[in-house]
């Protein structure tokens, strides 16, 4: 085959391109780069976002959303541009999908006032102006502009919340059933205790999962399943989405301190996101990954497995890992490791019928030293 007819992946193959490297940290303005998503256009064009922290290595600070373009499967990348600035406060959890009908891409992140973290939001230390928000923006020409920030806080974050995490990773579109062009955005948030209780609201038991929903393009967005049993037994924080081949929505979670076995957590909902079918549960097959954000995604295809990104070492964040499932999220396996590197978050796109991307964060330093593109063949 000549290599004019070869599809972007395929030239990519040929051209001996497995991995690149969209962001270092210390470089472009920036102390660090945390926090990747990504997403894939219309057009084939890979989004890669990420949260950049201009002097701060912590979650709170003077903080943007960024993005780099790759029109060429992830090998190289456009120069960064900034798409929320956060202007002394922080902007970032970016949680990005293209919605069908449109073929526009919808950001949703978060917000907070710069001065205050999440310790002090969870424990109702700060005002509602300081606290955390919710934002949607907008992009009709590929990535290259966004629109500016709309506040969308009211509508899905309830009186009682105290922290908010979109995401983190890229959302969910639905393609089948009576939902087909739902926008889903699974999320978590923390509760305040009951009035009377001696707890502070910094306990990890008041972590919750939840999702939001829009179904006119992420114009307009309703709060749908809410997870709020805060008994310390599983304590679902950020959350990935993946619609199954049969209609249903799978989400797993990161376990955030609960007392259960694993550190992994899973539920499935039968009517786009809006109420869950039974309560989170552990993911036992999961047992190696540990308290840390992971990704999920159904590859195209019928008889296509579900993929789970995340490191593979139980006690540290360590060499970035893939599962697969066969089975819909009940079981998953062992499907290769990329790097015996330091390694935390991560987030899945399919470029295209024979590749997977993983965006993920990995250094011999830290694990927060670089964010990588790397590109596998799809199992």
């Amino acid at each position: 085959m000549l290599l004019g007819a070869f599809t972007v992946g395929q030239r990519a193959w040929a051209a001996g391109c497995v991995s690149s490297v969209p962001y270092v940290s210390g470089e472009g303005g920036y102390a660090q780069y945390r926090i990747p998503a990504v997403v894939r256009t219309p057009r084939g064009t890979l989004l890669a976002f990420a949260e950049g922290r201009h002097t701060t290595t912590g979650d709170s600070g003077d903080i943007d959303v960024v993005l780099r373009r790759s029109t060429d499967g992830g090998c190289t990348w456009d120069p960064l541009r900034v798409v929320a600035a956060g202007g002394g406060d922080t902007r970032g959890n970016p949680a990005p999908v293209v919605d069908p009908r449109s073929g526009q891409v919808v950001l949703v992140t978060s917000y907070n006032d710069g001065s205050v973290n999440e310790a002090q939001i969870m424990r109702g230390q700060v005002t509602e102006a300081q606290s955390r928000r919710v934002y949607v923006q907008r992009s009709s020409d590929d990535g290259r502009r966004f629109t500016r920030p709309r506040e969308i806080t009211a509508r899905v974050k309830p009186a009682g919340w105290r922290w908010y995490a979109t995401g983190p990773g890229h959302a969910l579109a639905l393609t089948r059933g009576p939902h087909r062009g739902r926008l889903v955005v699974a999320a978590d948030h923390s509760a305040a205790p009951r009035a009377g209780s001696a707890d502070t609201g910094r306990e990890a038991k008041y972590y919750g999962g939840h999702a939001i929903y829009s179904d006119d393009s992420g114009l307009s967005w309703h709060l749908g399943f809410v997870d709020d049993s805060y008994t310390g037994h599983d304590n679902a924080n950020e959350t990935t989405a993946a619609q199954l081949p049969d209609g249903r929505i799978y989400f797993n979670a990161r376990d955030q301190d609960g007392i259960s076995s694993g550190n992994r957590l899973e539920a499935w909902s039968s009517d786009g996101g809006e109420h869950l079918d039974a309560p989170y549960t552990v993911q036992p097959t999961l047992a190696r990954v540990p308290v840390v954000e992971g990704s999920v995604l159904q590859l195209d295809g019928e008889e296509a497995p579900l993929v789970f990104s995340a490191p593979s070492v139980p006690t540290a964040r360590k060499a970035m890992a893939l599962w697969t499932s066969t089975d819909q999220g009940v079981t998953f396996g062992r499907l290769l490791t990329l790097s015996d590197r330091k390694a935390a978050y991560s987030d899945l796109v399919q470029v295209d019928r024979s590749t997977v991307g993983v965006l993920y964060e990995t250094g011999t330093r830290t694990a927060y030293d670089t964010i990588e593109f790397r590109r596998v063949p799809a199992p």
